[in-house]
């Protein structure tokens, strides 16, 4: 949405579809809030927008305290883009600028520090050094709201660099101390009676860990996205326990500064509830407007708090807009009715990208990815339920007794050659991973639809990306799917009509009825899926 009257008729509507799209700001308060706010509707001539919340907190507007601007879903045009600044965003919100710098950034992207600098900014308002600030601010009001550490030391686990910065920065985004704001949540949640927070907020203090609520946008095909993770789910790294309906997923986690424990839980229904006192509305909790999961973490160091954030937000694909997803695949006429019989199909990601690429590699069902986990795995400092192992890194799987190909890929990813991690350039990535023996271009372009987020995929024997190779009917198929190819695939999936692992439309199966005026293209058949169907490992 580029047109500010459009913006403007979204507000007055207080239409939540676009929370995380874009941000408005009212000069009069010097607040800037999202789409939904339930606040009174300012008047347009006192309305400024923003791309970003880093971009309203840089022209001195502080987050709202009624609508939380900061914990709206991410804008999911930052997955669909392969440009520089969809890149960037990507490496931002995995902590990239905190733990490396703007330096580190520019090398990863491949461009100076200057152009990153001109393009952020030319875009979205803020550069790379503006968004990692309000991605700390955000995990810092989290930490402050949801656990009882010290400030110095949640100031650090945040990412600051000093006391003064966070005490400065917390001051300017929401107008109060960081007592200030510790005292306010806790006197909410006492007058309340409960932890009631805003979607993507911390709830409650968990033991030994941090609760929270990651927000998404529209309807959310929970049961779907659960039976996914539950056929591929790894002994010792991954499981899932209960029943359907009432099922938490769990896995292990490597991050940068140590390791951690996830936990996800199934919603046992629509989320509807009680509209809660004012100060504490959640917009997100209307209806189709959106939710959230209940999510656990427990991290051994707090500082990978966002990292682990993120990451469990990719798997989950909590930042897709099921409404333009449902608006382009809902025009096609195969597509039509699977798209209304399951609204909100998500394409999930992936916690770990390199770890999802040696078991799509090495193939079979999930008992084969978990011997690799119990022989080269680091082993857990307890066990933790089913929970064992972290999966071994590429480095650890290199020897000489690893099975082919996955020691050709790990060998890769240990030294650079090929790059899977979260703003890494997808079609070079393809290519390298194409490019090795005994991987080939489905692997690969599987590889890039989970590993590395990519909500599009082209015809599996083109790892390019050209759109040059496979039947002109094929392509036309994807042309007519995209941006959105991956959640046609997994509609194609859940329906039968396309094998597990499968992303050749040319080989949808006893489905050419289905597809109008494309049967002459299901007869060519190609190599199998590099994902059995039976129990697909990845």
């Amino acid at each position: 949405m580029r047109d500010d009257d459009a913006r403007y008729e979204a507000v007055s509507s207080r239409d939540a579809r676009f929370d995380g799209e874009f941000f408005f700001a009212v000069v009069t308060t010097g607040i800037y809030c999202r789409p939904s706010c339930p606040a009174v509707t300012p008047k347009r001539v006192n309305v400024r927008f923003f791309v970003s919340a880093a971009a309203a907190q840089a022209a001195g507007f502080r987050a709202c305290r009624r609508c939380r601007p900061d914990a709206v879903p991410g804008s999911a045009e930052w997955n669909v883009r392969a440009d520089l600044v969809g890149r960037a965003m990507r490496f931002i919100g995995d902590g990239v600028v905190d733990r490396e710098g703007v330096g580190g950034l520019a090398r990863r992207l491949g461009y100076s520090a200057r152009q990153v600098q001109r393009q952020l900014t030319a875009e979205l308002g803020a550069g790379p050094v503006a968004l990692a600030r309000a991605r700390r601010a955000h995990t810092a009001r989290v930490l402050l709201q949801t656990t009882d550490l010290p400030v110095t030391e949640l100031a650090f686990a945040a990412g600051f660099a000093s006391i003064r910065q966070f005490n400065d920065t917390m001051r300017e985004i929401y107008a109060g101390t960081p007592s200030e704001l510790r005292a306010a949540a806790a006197g909410r949640r006492g007058r309340a009676g409960a932890p009631s927070q805003g979607a993507g907020e911390g709830s409650r203090s968990a033991p030994g860990g941090i609760a929270l609520r990651l927000a998404y946008r529209g309807p959310y095909a929970t049961a779907e996205i659960f039976d996914f993770l539950q056929v591929r789910a790894v002994p010792g790294v991954e499981e899932v326990r209960g029943s359907h309906g009432t099922r938490t997923y769990r896995r292990t986690l490597r991050l940068t500064y140590g390791s951690g424990i996830a936990e996800v839980d199934e919603p046992t229904g629509p989320r509807t509830r009680k509209r809660p006192p004012a100060g504490l509305v959640c917009p997100a909790a209307r209806g189709a407007d959106g939710g959230w999961l209940e999510c656990r973490l427990r991290l051994t160091d707090l500082r990978d708090l966002s990292t682990a954030v993120q990451r469990m937000r990719r798997l989950f694909d909590l930042d897709a807009d099921p409404y333009a997803v449902a608006e382009r695949l809902g025009a096609d006429p195969a597509l039509g009715p699977l798209v209304t019989q399951r609204p909100g199909l998500r394409s999930p990601g992936a916690a770990d990208p390199e770890e999802l690429a040696v078991r799509i590699v090495l193939g079979g069902p999930a008992e084969r990815a978990a011997e690799l986990v119990r022989a080269y795995g680091k082993p857990l400092d307890a066990v933790d339920g089913g929970l064992t192992h972290l999966f071994p890194t590429p480095g650890e799987l290199t020897g000489e007794e690893v099975p082919e190909p996955v020691r050709t890929l790990c060998t890769a990813l240990a030294d650079g050659t090929v790059v899977l991690d979260a703003g890494a350039d997808r079609y070079a990535a393809e290519r390298a991973l194409a490019a090795l023996p005994g991987v080939g271009a489905k692997a690969a372009a599987y590889i890039r639809m989970r590993a590395l987020g990519d909500p599009d995929v082209g015809d599996a024997g083109d790892a390019g990306g050209s759109g040059e190779g496979g039947p002109v009917g094929e392509r036309a198929v994807a042309g007519a799917w995209r941006p959105w190819g991956a959640y046609a695939v997994h509609h194609l999936w859940r329906a039968g009509l396309l094998p597990a692992g499968e992303l050749s439309v040319a080989e949808l199966s006893g489905c050419a009825g289905a597809l109008p005026g494309r049967a002459e293209e299901t007869g060519r058949g190609r190599e199998a899926a590099p994902v059995p169907v039976a129990a697909p490992v990845g």
